[in-house]
C-alpha cells in the first residue's frame, strides 16, 4: 500500500540529499511519489540508484514563495500521509516502514534534532488531509526558510500531536554562528503556550513600504508563547503592496489595521495611540522581528517595575539582509542610560522600546519636531521627552531582531543625525 508522499526541501548539496533519498528506502513499499523542492531547475542532476527512482521528481521554487509552492503541491497529493524531510536530514536506521504511523487522534508525527545541545521539533509525518486545512506559513512570514516547518508546527495544538525520538538523523552537523543562532529562535517556537497576570502589553507598528518584511514583522508578533492583548498595525500611506501583504490578518481577534496618508512614523505612531489599552507598549519597526517568547519575557521583566520607570529596554540581535538571506551579525547589549549624554551617545539605536502607555499618553506620544518634518529619529525625541519624566530601566533579554538593509531609514539618513542633534531640545 503505497500510502506516503515524502517531500525532501532545503537540501544544498547533493551528498546530503542522495543520504535522505537512500534512507527512504526503509519505507519504499509505502512510498508512492517522492518529490524534491529546489531553489534552482536542474540543481541535483543526478539520483541514487534505487528501485524506486521512477516515483521520484523535482520541483524548482526559484523567484517563488516557497511556502505557496509547498501548498499548492500538497493540494494535489492523493496520498493519506506527507513525509517531510529537510536541510541534512535522513531517516534513522531504527525507523521501519510499519513503526511510521498515525493513531488515533493523532495528526503529525513529530521528532526531534539535536545540534550542539540544541533540541529542536519537526513535523516527519502528516495526514495529507490535515496539511491542507492547516496550510504552511507563507516565506514572507518567516524570518528566515529553516523556521518553515517548526513554525507550522507550532501552530498545531497538542492533542493533534504526538512525539518520537531518533526518527531522524542528520549527515553532517553545521556549527556556524549564523545556524545556531536560528536554531536558537526555532527551539523557542516550541515553548509552553502561557497566560499570566503580569502588566498587559500591546505591540504597535508603523509600516511604509515594507512589502518585503511586513508580514515577517506581524507573524512574529503571533508565533508567541504568549500573546499580546493588542497588535496595532499602521500602514502609513505605502506605495507598494505592504497593505496587501497584510490583508491576511484582518480579523484576527487581537490584531487591528489601520491607513492613512504618508506623514512618518511619529505621526503614524501617534495615531494609533488612543487605540492602546494595555498597561504598557512594545515599538515594533516592520523591518524587524520578535523572538517566539518575547511578549512572556518582556510581561516577566514588567512585573514589579517600578512606578518611576517609564521606559523598559534590553538587548538587539542583529542580522544583515542578503539578497535572499540574512545572515546573523551578532548582539548589540545594551547599556544603563541616566541621563540625555548617555542617551545621545548611545551606540546603536535604544532597544527593544518598551514604553509605559499612561506616560506616552499624558505627553503627547512620540514629538513631531520641525526637522525633517518630524519623519526623522522619532526614537530619540520620545526618549529624550520621556527620560525628563521618568528613568529608564535596562534588563539582561533578548527577544528582538533588527534587520539591516539598504531600504532601512537609518542607514539612509546617518548623515542628518548633526543636524538633528542641534534641534533636540
Amino acid at each position: 500500500m503505497r500510502d506516503i508522499t515524502a517531500i525532501l526541501i532545503h537540501y544544498s548539496v547533493q551528498t546530503a540529499l542522495s543520504k535522505a533519498l537512500v534512507s527512504l528506502k526503509s519505507v519504499s513499499s509505502r512510498l508512492n511519489a517522492v518529490i524534491v523542492f529546489q531553489q534552482r531547475a536542474s540543481a541535483f542532476k543526478q539520483v541514487p540508484d534505487v528501485d524506486w527512482s521512477d516515483r521520484i521528481r523535482f520541483v524548482s521554487i526559484e523567484k517563488q514563495d516557497e511556502g505557496e509552492v509547498l501548498q499548492e503541491t500538497i493540494n494535489t497529493i492523493d496520498t493519506t500521509y506527507v513525509l517531510l524531510l529537510s536541510g541534512t536530514d535522513y531517516l534513522s536506521a531504527v525507523l521501519t516502514s510499519p513503526s511510521l504511523q498515525l493513531a488515533g487522534n493523532h495528526s503529525v508525527l513529530g521528532t526531534f534534532v539535536y545540534n550542539r545541545g540544541i533540541s529542536t521539533r519537526q513535523p516527519l509525518l502528516v495526514r495529507t488531509l490535515f496539511l491542507r486545512q492547516h496550510p504552511f506559513m507563507l516565506s514572507y512570514e518567516l524570518p528566515f526558510k529553516e523556521a518553515l516547518f517548526s513554525a507550522w508546527l507550532a501552530t498545531v495544538k497538542s492533542p493533534h500531536k504526538n512525539f518520537q525520538e531518533n526518527l531522524v538523523k542528520q549527515t553532517r552537523k553545521n556549527n556556524s554562528k549564523n545556524v545556531i543562532e536560528r536554531q536558537k529562535i526555532i527551539q523557542k517556537y516550541h515553548l509552553e503556550k502561557t497566560t499570566s497576570d503580569y502588566p498587559s502589553l500591546s505591540i504597535i507598528m508603523s509600516a511604509y513600504n515594507m512589502e518585503a518584511y511586513v508580514q515577517t514583522a506581524a507573524a512574529s508578533c503571533l508565533l508567541q508563547n504568549e500573546q499580546a492583548e493588542q497588535l496595532l498595525i499602521m500602514d502609513d500611506g505605502s506605495m507598494d503592496n505592504t497593505q496587501q501583504r497584510l490583508q491576511c490578518y484582518r480579523g484576527h481577534s487581537r490584531v487591528k489595521m489601520f491607513s492613512k496618508e504618508n506623514g512618518g512614523k511619529a505621526r503614524a505612531l501617534n495615531a494609533l495611540l488612543p487605540h492602546v489599552t494595555s498597561d504598557f507598549i512594545l515599538e515594533l519597526d516592520a523591518d524587524d522581528w520578535l523572538d517566539p517568547d518575547a511578549v512572556s519575557t518582556i510581561k516577566k521583566h514588567l512585573a514589579g517595575l517600578p512606578e518611576d520607570v517609564s521606559v523598559l529596554y534590553g538587548n538587539l540581535r542583529k542580522w544583515k539582509q542578503l539578497q535572499d538571506d540574512v545572515m546573523f551579525k551578532g548582539h548589540a547589549n545594551g547599556t544603563v542610560v541616566r541621563g540625555k549624554k548617555e542617551l545621545l551617545s548611545y551606540r546603536f539605536p535604544l532597544g527593544p522600546r518598551i514604553y509605559r502607555t499612561s506616560l506616552l499618553k499624558k505627553e503627547g506620544g512620540f514629538p513631531v519636531i520641525d526637522f525633517a518634518d518630524g519623519r526623522l529619529y522619532e526614537d530619540v525625541s520620545v526618549l529624550n521627552r520621556l527620560l525628563k519624566k521618568g528613568r529608564f530601566q535596562y534588563s539582561d533579554f533578548t527577544v528582538y531582531n533588527v534587520r539591516e538593509h539598504k531600504k532601512s531609514i537609518t542607514k539612509q539618513n546617518l548623515a542628518s543625525w548633526n543636524g538633528f542633534l542641534k534641534t533636540l531640545e
